[in-house]
């Protein structure tokens, strides 16, 4: 071997020598604790702030993964939501055992029943008289297959919690975040909505997957300019290949195969992302320090929508 390759394998990153293992940060009752790379950034950059988030059951998604970093920079109140409940209960006893002073309220919540979205706006305004930063998470993947094998049915249900949920999430949140209060003089908020490198880039995702959050991205920006003046932000994130409930099956398949080192590796950082990474980048956008961030899709992949496709070690 070469001394160039020989220098390129002595140089591989931390987490491609010891990467991070979801047993390793232990457990809180039945479910695993949440993995983590960076260092814990405790600060009061969401104090005293009202958030709702949706799509946060999965034990091992981007949604509980963020209700935890908003928890832990300082929130008043946090609604987490969900079509599933099966762990809400749970997730609240953990954030309560870890951050006693946050108010955590559990709502089921169908992201494209628009009664539903708008009732726990209500709630959350009518209780604190103010709405800071609303998460909409919530999504599903039906089909992987090709448009040949795929059904307008499917279709219309992916469009329906992916598009028409963050469209809902959108109108009411901004409806949300335009009062005003003793404890909140000015409107304003942050919202973030979970799109993908699907909708970026081609074949990252199903079509029907794929054209939602495209849709995800067009929702965030259009809304962007017509709050105009209102000092609520819009954003999209763009996440690549996170290990999440939605993205399990991947995972343990690879895992059971000794492959797991492939995910990921069209990325420059060559492996795949985990829920917390992508959370950080939600809570910065929902903070005061992205005070001008507004109407972008911002891809946490890894680098992977920053380049054209490639065969790893195959130029020519």
């Amino acid at each position: 071997m070469s001394s160039a390759p020989k220098a390129r394998l002595a140089a591989l990153s931390e987490q491609l020598v010891n990467p991070p293992k979801p047993a390793d940060f232990g457990t809180f009752e039945n479910i695993n604790r949440i993995p983590k790379i960076a260092k814990d950034d405790v600060g009061p950059s969401v104090t005293g702030k009202v958030i709702i988030v949706t799509g946060a059951n999965s034990p091992q998604g981007i949604g509980r993964a963020t209700v935890h970093q908003f928890a832990r920079n300082g929130a008043k109140a946090i609604y987490i939501c969900d079509y599933q409940t099966d762990y809400l209960d749970v997730h609240k006893r953990e954030l309560k055992s870890l951050y006693p002073n946050v108010e955590v309220h559990t709502r089921k919540v169908d992201a494209g029943e628009e009664a539903d979205v708008a009732g726990v706006v209500d709630e959350a305004v009518n209780k604190y008289g103010r709405l800071d930063v609303v998460f909409a998470n919530a999504g599903i993947s039906i089909t992987q297959g090709r448009i040949l094998e795929s059904s307008a049915e499917d279709f219309v249900k992916v469009m329906r919690t992916n598009a028409l949920g963050v469209f809902l999430a959108t109108k009411h949140a901004a409806r949300g975040m335009l009062h005003t209060s003793p404890s909140k003089p000015h409107p304003g908020g942050s919202i973030i909505a979970t799109a993908s490198v699907a909708g970026l880039r081609s074949n990252a995702g199903a079509t029907d997957y794929s054209a939602s959050k495209a849709a995800v991205i067009s929702i965030m920006q259009t809304v962007a300019y017509q709050m105009a003046g209102t000092g609520i932000r819009c954003n999209a994130i763009c996440p690549g290949i996170i290990e999440t409930g939605m993205t399990s099956i991947m995972y343990e398949m690879a895992r059971q195969r000794g492959s797991e080192r492939k995910i990921g590796q069209l990325n420059p950082l060559q492996r795949g992302g985990l829920a917390d990474e992508v959370a950080r980048v939600v809570a910065f956008l929902g903070s005061e320090s992205a005070s001008y961030v507004n109407g972008q899709a911002w891809a946490v992949d890894g680098g992977l929508s920053a380049g054209l496709p490639f065969v790893p070690g195959k130029i020519a």
